[in-house]
């Protein structure tokens, strides 16, 4: 049986490494992309790189943007009061799609798993804090995953702003335990953000 071709094999190799992707799929798209025309395949990897040049962190809330501040951050109309904690900067368009939260954002690049040596200081907890100083933020809403290590880092985050005076409460009924904000769909969302619930 012939064997691919080693440029072929390594386009593959590289198309697995992508979220959702398998190796199956990742052959057959490599196999596409290989039979495609040059001029289409050039385009796309113009595309690529202009996005991945052009697109990085807000220095505000940890959200992708291509402005600093963000949109979301900038925005007037958002209610600086409300801060949602997140885990990864794809939970703020997962959020968004809900249509129904209007507060701001902070990404907290991770959750604690002393396992994988992700401690406190590793997250961008203290950036948040500092947030707590300039901007008039009366809660936060802490929307992690319901898996082990989502659940310790949402109770240290409430134990250590307790001393805050600042209403912590975390998002409610209908993520499913063990999974994350990109597996739920808009109205489980939008319920989970309505029926939060104070966490100390």
């Amino acid at each position: 049986m012939a064997s691919l071709p080693e440029p072929i094999v390594a386009l593959t190799a590289a198309l697995s490494k992508l979220p959702g992707i398998g190796p199956r799929s990742a052959e057959r798209l490599a196999l596409h992309l290989v039979q495609s025309d040059a001029g289409a395949v050039g385009q796309l990897a113009q595309i690529l790189v202009h996005a991945r040049e052009k697109i990085f962190l807000c220095s505000i809330c940890g959200g992708l943007t291509e402005k600093d501040p963000c949109p979301i951050c900038s925005d007037a109309r958002r209610d600086p009061s409300l801060i949602c904690v997140i885990e990864r900067p794809t939970d703020i368009f997962n959020i968004e799609r809900s249509g129904t939260y209007h507060g701001l954002f902070h990404v907290l690049g991770g959750k604690i798993s002393p396992l994988n040596g992700v401690e406190p200081e590793d997250l961008r907890i203290m950036e948040l804090e500092k947030r707590f100083a300039s901007e008039p933020v009366r809660e936060v809403i802490i929307a992690l995953s319901t898996d082990v290590e989502g659940d310790a880092t949402s109770s240290y985050l409430a134990k250590r702003f307790a001393s805050k005076s600042i209403k912590v409460s975390r998002i409610a009924h209908g993520i499913p335990a063990g999974s994350g904000l990109e597996f739920a769909d808009e109205i489980t969302l939008s319920r989970a953000l309505e029926g939060r619930r104070e966490m100390i």
